[in-house]
């Protein structure tokens, strides 16, 4: 079948405004799939690979021929700014074939929302938070908004599987479903997929549909990369020369950097200078692993201008600011002529369009190749090659810091993630060995509150028949219920059916109930009229705060309102938006080491890096850290380098405090996860691992690896599971057990690190 000739007219005349040549081998696979077959579809293709209207072009096209009567396309997406992109992308499409397209979000229109109601029709664009609370609060509307729904697109769908939030999002399609009676075909996208048949089959749960995963030869991805490396003070490593027969690998190219568009003034922090040089005459974004960094490195680089007596060409975009803020910031990188840099996290890491990026920077290395992947991927568009810049800062060690402090864990991370695609296109698969208890409760909630009183028997129908719960037994969620009867979430009617109790109410009719995501207690920061955005633990009056790259002075804080008013002034200070811990992945840790002991240089790394990556290189040779992971440091104080991902570096800590302690003599016990463990102990290296290989061998239930009334709350509603459901929630779905004792029983060994590099 010729997909182009099958396509409507008037996405036909949109590919000839557009003056394509041909389509792309995505638009043709997915084409085939959704023309010529009732299977689900999802499609992994490099970023800027046309996925988007790869997809829409034939769900267009079929929904023109024949119209819904209702909503006809669902489109979910995890971040309001890639909606905000995705909907003047698809209005411009759409517009020719009279078919609506609404955005459904805390920062869109309320009219555009109500009109959708009574009258609903074409593509609604909505998070997962705003189909939550759709479902919660309008589900009478739900039946006629989806009776004749025939698509389901999930954006970026990796940025989901890892985490509850996804798990939620799967729930509230198949309550949907459920509600509406519509079985729509579920369409998955995005460019960094691990274990594309696992996805599938998540993809496929619950929709009565099978799923196409088309096969497409990536082909030849051409990269420009560069890592450099920079003490924050003192001399730098530059006398690192490249190994001669240092071999590049097959996606990668060598960086020649261009000259500095404008010095940093003196003084400056020899990191940022370095991007504030590089950036200058540039439109880049420059991503960083916090909100908090990203609040710093632009007040930095703020004052860089000032005092280099420069107009501020730096902008800023994360989660805590205002929507104003956000927008702005976006709008003025759609700009073709903009010459700007945005000091960005996470939420401009998914495939929203900021025009012709020339360079992204990265400081310090993400946690996953699939956020190194997306960030590189926001550059290289329109024909260019991507471009990404790490930019790697290290604290001097102390003259008295231990060996395990002198390596430069975040330099062999950052190699580490590029080795890994580059060498096996190895991309994080999803997460399914968690227990979603935590879920569990907020989706019984929300079904109560939507349906009204159900028995326990046709609530647990409804609930536990949603595919992410299928681990769930029905003496568990018996368990679940007997204890929100106790804590007064639900309540028992004289009938024997069950509603949402007075407690429980409270915490449904919260708006922070739609989002399963972590939160914090956050102040809404308002300067004048203005709207800054939000914090979190704001400091009293008088003190200073960091918001929107700036300092401002409090002059009040409201704790009932939870507002903070403040005066913009000059100077820097840390920022603080509540805790987000990242995890590493087992084979990204694996293959740091191997960048430790290898011998070759990658042709990425600029003088500084090769030179710091030889000096650690150097020390390690020192050392027998290629025959074992365990080191003397002296009086009986060992190092131990597991090379485990977190959480079953996390799993490694509790089975020696908990399983190992008494026999090892063990005290002193420290870490830096995920890298490396110290501790001081009575016995030497052989007996230590067969100690621990013994305790391996015995048969012992994973809540053993909790302490004694431990509770370990780890997702956001924990704290309203009954205890017993907790421990074991985080015993047998967030350890990774099996991995640890895997490691065990093999003495920490890993393959030898001398064998040839894959390159292609």
């Amino acid at each position: 079948m010729d997909i182009f000739r099958r396509y409507a007219p008037f996405i036909q005349d949109f590919i000839y405004r557009e003056r394509w040549q041909t389509l792309r081998a995505v638009q043709n696979a997915a084409g085939d799939v959704l023309f010529n077959s009732g299977d689900n579809l999802l499609l992994s293709a490099a970023t800027a690979s046309g996925k988007t209207e790869a997809a829409f072009f034939p769900i267009l096209t079929l929904l023109s021929e024949e119209p819904s009567t209702s909503v006809g396309v669902l489109y979910i997406a995890p971040l309001k700014a890639l909606i905000n992109d995705q909907f003047e992308r698809l209005d411009r499409l759409c517009e020719r074939a009279d078919i609506r397209v609404t955005k459904w979000h805390g920062d869109a229109s309320r009219s555009a929302k109500e009109r959708l109601i009574k009258h609903p029709e074409g593509i609604l664009q909505i998070t997962p938070e705003s189909l939550e609370a759709l479902l919660l609060h309008r589900k009478a509307a739900v039946p006629t908004l989806f009776s004749d729904l025939r698509f389901v697109v999930i954006d970026e769908i990796h940025a989901l599987l890892r985490q509850d939030r996804g798990r939620q999002t799967f729930c509230l399609i198949e309550r949907l479903m459920r509600l509406s009676g519509c079985r729509p075909r579920r369409v998955g996208l995005s460019a960094t997929i691990g274990n594309p048949k696992e996805v599938g089959r998540l993809l496929a749960a619950g929709s009565g549909h099978a799923t196409a995963i088309p096969r497409m030869e990536p082909g030849k991805e051409h990269w420009r990369l560069s890592l450099e490396h920079f003490w924050k003070t003192g001399p730098q490593s530059g006398a690192g020369e490249r190994t001669p027969d240092g071999t590049a690998p097959a996606l990668t190219d060598t960086l020649p950097l261009d000259t500095p568009g404008e010095a940093a003034p003196r003084g400056a922090d020899p990191g940022i200078g370095y991007i504030f040089s590089h950036s200058a005459g540039k439109k880049c974004l420059i991503f960083t692993n916090s909100r908090e960094e990203c609040e710093l490195v632009c007040q930095e680089l703020r004052q860089y201008c000032e005092a280099m007596r420069e107009q501020d060409r730096f902008l800023i975009h994360h989660g805590n600011l205002s929507a104003s803020y956000r927008e702005s910031a976006e709008e003025e990188m759609q700009r073709a002529d903009s010459l700007k840099s945005i000091c960005a996290t996470a939420t401009l890491e998914l495939g929203i369009d900021v025009g012709r990026l020339e360079r992204a920077f990265q400081l310090d290395a993400p946690f996953t190749v699939s956020g190194f992947l997306q960030r590189l991927g926001r550059t290289g568009r329109r024909g260019a090659p991507a471009e990404l810049w790490f930019v790697m800062r290290e604290e001097p060690a102390e003259a008295r810091a231990s060996l395990p402090e002198a390596f430069p864990w975040y330099l062999l991370q950052g190699i580490a993630l590029v080795q890994l695609y580059a060498e096996e296109r190895y991309v994080e698969p999803p997460d399914t060995r968690r227990l979603p208890y935590s879920l569990l409760y907020h989706q019984t909630m929300s079904t109560l509150a939507s349906e009204g009183e159900l028995t326990p028997r046709e609530l647990a129908r409804r609930v536990l028949t949603l595919t992410p719960f299928e681990r769930i037994r029905k003496e568990e969620y018996g368990l679940l219920l007997q204890h929100l009867l106790r804590i007064d979430h639900i309540n028992r009617t004289a009938e024997g059916g069950l509603i949402i109790g007075i407690a429980g109410e409270r915490v449904v009719n919260n708006h922070k109930f739609y989002a399963v995501f972590q939160e914090n207690v956050e102040y809404t920061v308002r300067t004048g009229s203005e709207t800054l955005g939000t914090i979190v633990k704001p400091p009293p009056a008088g003190e200073k705060i960091a918001i929107a790259g700036r300092v401002w002075a409090v002059d009040e804080v409201d704790h009932k309102a939870h507002t903070v008013l403040c005066t913009l002034i000059k100077g820097r200070v840390p920022a603080y938006f509540g805790d987000v811990p990242g995890s590493i992945e087992t084979r990204i840790l694996e293959r740091m080491r191997k960048a430790l002991l290898e011998e070759r240089i990658y042709p990425y790394l600029q003088r500084n890096a090769a030179g710091r990556l030889l000096e650690a290189r150097t020390l390690a040779a020192r050392t027998r850290l290629k025959k074992t992971s365990l080191l003397p440091l002296g009086e009986k104080i060992w190092a131990l380098f597991p090379w485990l991902g977190s959480y079953a570096f996390l799993a490694l800590e509790r089975f020696l405090k908990l399983r190992c302690k008494e026999r090892l003599g063990l005290k002193g016990f420290t870490s830096a996860r995920p890298y490396y463990m110290i501790f001081s102990m009575e016995v030497g290296e052989e007996e230590f691992f067969e100690i621990l290989i013994d305790e391996a061998e015995k048969d012992f239930a994973p809540e053993e690896l909790l302490y004694e009334r431990e509770v370990p709350v780890f997702e956001k509603f924990d704290c309203y599971v009954p205890e017993e459901l907790v421990r074991r929630g985080f015993a047998r779905g967030v350890l990774d057990i099996k991995t640890m004792l895997e490691r065990v029983r093999g003495r920490f060994a890993l393959q030898d690190c001398d064998r040839p590099a894959i390159t292609g």
